[in-house]
């Protein structure tokens, strides 16, 4: 379901291959989603959670040092936006997934969605002057 295409590209290679783990990682909170032979997707969610989180801290890191290296004049709204996007993250609650797995689910996975369609494609396309 989510796979990254050209359409995503911006040229800098080290970003463009974070991107791409990104979205195998929203590939498989699809996957998970629509599990029918797993009733209880606890693990797994928290599993993908931890990954996400860890990810996208390396990924925004990496970005960020990129951005400043090369002088980027946008970068205060990128960091703005990565901020709001890691507090959101970090706000969910473990407690949360296991009373509304298949809740927290959709909600990890619109997070997910909104972020690799609207931020990747208008602002982080602008790093590498596409």
């Amino acid at each position: 379901m989510y796979e990254f295409k050209d359409e995503y590209l911006t040229g800098i290679q080290m970003i463009d291959d974070e991107h791409r783990r990104l979205f195998e990682l929203a590939d498989e909170i699809y996957n998970l989603k629509n599990e029918e032979f797993i009733p209880d997707k606890y693990d797994n969610i928290r599993y993908i959670l931890e990954e996400l989180k860890e990810y996208t801290l390396t990924h925004f890191q990496h970005e960020e040092e990129y951005m400043e290296s090369i002088g980027y004049n946008q970068l205060f709204t990128q960091k703005i936006q990565h901020n709001e996007l890691r507090e959101q993250i970090n706000n969910w609650n473990l407690e949360d997934i296991d009373e509304n797995q298949d809740g927290m689910i959709d909600e990890i996975l619109k997070v997910v969605t909104e972020w690799l369609s609207e931020h990747i494609l208008y602002l982080d396309k602008k790093i590498g002057g596409r």
